[in-house]
């Protein structure tokens, strides 16, 4: 038996208050789909205590099943005891990334193109304009003929590129319409900003439509939020505390976000950089949660529309908003809201896991759109960037009739639209 790993204590501690009682097996994706004990959350936390006291080894099943994850955190919500699964996996990734238990060229790719590009605006801004300049040119074709089927796959995720003007920087300051009801800061993040610039034009619209003042803080950066999923957290509390600091310069009603990954992250700034994030995380909210909480000021148009809500895993199981978004989307004329199987289980997108465990993205993703094709809604609403990519993978995939949607998207729609 070797000696403890005390940079797993703190996961030490979480994996105490699992009581083994098993009722988070049945939410969990992986273990849904290979009936194996370790590809568990009951499983995985063994597997970490087994590493924090020496007796199981970093390498091997613990590396494999630490990966395999998704990292959903839907056993956090069925958990009757409160273990703290989600943190303890990040904490967990790092201890193995720094081990050296992660050495493949995926891996090494991943962390890359997470620390050089998605982290720096304008480089990823750089890189998101070429692809867009591909696409227009159809050379996304032409790869996708010649390429392997694992990259292949990647390419099928990306979505059109928005032009150059539409991905222009939103402005500074938008101001509040009618009568004014607050000022908020909307944190744009990476990903968001450039490959899905019209959601956050919608958000701001949106927002500015219920009488918010919307403030856009110069200087704000990355999440983190990929970082931590690939356990280079480390880096994620850089990027945690250059935010804090950016958005800590000015007083605001709310911090809010358009993503769920995001927003979960900054969230959990106080445990990430405790002290350091607490204040700006108090103030962090879903734009959908937000809108809910103070009111939404009745669409002046429709949207006539079956359409299927689809729960971000870190919205739901993250930050526990669940109902918000679908008492916003009842509010809008014409739109019928249509429950499917399983809303709150996961695509199978978590953050880049579509990219780095493409079988078992796929599995999951195939339970999802079975679901959702049952239902057969002509739009499918969801709050996060990877969920919408890959849930519109899955529309093609199965040549279903539905639209991939940002709720605000629809909201924003029915202000514009005529009544």
């Amino acid at each position: 038996m070797k000696e403890p790993i005390k940079e797993l204590a703190s996961v030490y501690q979480g994996t105490l208050d699992c009581v083994h009682c098993g009722l988070c097996l049945t939410s969990c994706p992986t273990y849904l789909a290979t009936g194996r004990e370790t590809s568990s959350p009951r499983g995985r936390v063994y597997l970490m205590r087994g590493a924090a006291e020496g007796r199981v080894e970093l390498t091997g099943l613990l590396a494999e099943e630490a990966h395999l994850c998704l990292g959903c955190r839907a056993c956090e919500t069925a958990c009757p005891a409160g273990v703290p699964y989600g943190a303890m996996l990040e904490e967990t990734r790092a201890v193995l990334q720094a081990s050296g238990a992660r050495t493949s060229m995926a891996a090494r790719l991943e962390r890359g193109l997470l620390r050089n590009v998605v982290a720096h605006k304008n480089r990823l801004r750089a890189v998101v304009g070429l692809l867009g300049f591909a696409q227009r040119l159809g050379l996304d074709r032409l790869a996708a003929r010649l390429l392997p089927a694992s990259l292949r796959d990647a390419l099928a995720l990306m979505p059109r590129v928005p032009s150059g003007p539409d991905r222009a920087p939103l402005p500074e300051t938008t101001p509040a319409q009618g009568e004014r009801r607050g000022r908020v800061a909307f944190f744009t993040g990476c990903l968001m900003s450039e490959v899905f610039a019209p959601v956050q034009q919608a958000t701001v619209r949106v927002l500015a439509a219920n009488g918010f003042e919307v403030v856009v803080p110069a200087g704000q950066g990355c999440c983190g939020a990929l970082h931590a999923h690939a356990g280079d957290l480390e880096h994620a509390r850089g990027l945690a505390r250059h935010n804090a600091a950016v958005f800590g310069r000015d007083d605001f009603d709310a911090i809010l976000l358009d993503s769920a990954g995001c927003g979960a992250a900054m969230r959990e700034a106080g445990h990430w950089i405790p002290g350091e994030g607490d204040a700006m995380a108090s103030k962090v909210r879903d734009v959908c949660e937000f809108l809910d909480a103070v009111g939404l000021r009745t669409p002046t148009g429709r949207y006539d529309a079956r359409v299927c809500y689809d729960d971000p895993c870190h919205l739901v199981h993250g930050q526990g908003v669940e109902a918000a978004p679908r008492r916003l989307l009842r509010q809008v004329p014409g739109l019928e809201l249509v429950a499917h199987a399983n809303p709150t289980r996961c695509c199978g997108a978590a953050g880049t896991y579509n990219l780095t465990q493409p079988e078992m993205s796929a599995i999951v993703l195939a339970d999802k759109m079975d679901a959702l094709c049952a239902a057969d809604p002509e739009v499918i609403a969801t709050g996060n960037p990877g969920c919408m990519m890959q849930l519109a993978k899955g529309v093609a995939g199965r040549g279903a009739r539905a639209r991939v949607v940002h709720p605000v998207e629809i909201l924003d729609a029915a202000y514009r639209t005529p009544a």
